[in-house]
């Protein structure tokens, strides 16, 4: 099963994400298909870029979002 879902990235303490769709067996932070977004909860306004075509297209061939990435998706509008 694929999914989309955030990777962690950056220093201990100071943590960003990037949205990636990756194999549902791969770890957290391993091997992934594509990148298609970022995610930086530590700025203020908290900093959000996706990219809205290639997030639709993964949805479409039946990607499925984690609960985090489902509430970014929603609040971003792109999907209900």
């Amino acid at each position: 099963m694929v999914k989309i879902r955030l990777r962690r990235m950056g220093a201990k303490k100071a943590p960003f994400y990037r949205l990636v769709v990756a194999d549902s067996r791969s770890p957290r932070d391993g091997r992934f298909i594509e990148e298609v977004g970022y995610y930086d909860p530590m700025k203020n306004p908290v900093e959000v870029k996706l990219d809205g075509e290639k997030i639709q297209k993964w949805l479409a061939n039946g990607a499925q979002p984690t609960e985090t990435v489902k509430a970014l998706l929603t609040k971003n509008g792109l999907i209900k």
